[in-house]
């Protein structure tokens, strides 16, 4: 199984960027605008839309507000294993840690994943700075 890791360090309250994180239904608007384009709730679910016009439908499994961590899933048929967590840490002055985590099946789309987090990443840096 690939495991992949990316880390952003934001000039953003930790407080904040956690409340972005954990409004599962925002996440176009509150933490990844450009990059995800739309979003629906379905029960435990959201269906989230992305910029390439792609689609996912991301399951809620946790969300630990004493952590600051968010944990979700991703069922599809490309994909057999799909497991991602946030996590935010307050590195002081104003500034948090943004760690996102993904471990993904087959490992031939690992590569596409990691492409597609950097563009989420440097989406999530700009709408949480803002």
């Amino acid at each position: 199984m690939a495991s992949i890791h990316k880390e952003a360090l934001l000039d953003a309250q930790p407080d904040s960027v956690w409340d972005a994180v954990r409004d599962f239904g925002a996440v176009h608007t509150r933490l990844a605008r450009g990059f995800v384009t739309n979003c629906t709730i379905d029960d435990d679910a959201r269906i989230v839309t992305f910029a390439n016009g792609t689609t996912a439908r991301e399951l809620l499994v946790d969300c630990d507000d004493a952590r600051r961590r968010l944990v979700y899933a991703i069922v599809g048929e490309r994909i057999k294993q799909h497991s991602a967590s946030f996590q935010i840490i307050d590195e002081g002055a104003g500034r948090s840690r943004f760690i996102w985590t993904v471990d993904v099946l087959p490992n031939e789309i690992a590569p596409y994943i990691s492409a597609q987090m950097d563009i989420g990443m440097l989406a999530m840096k700009a709408t949480l700075e803002h």
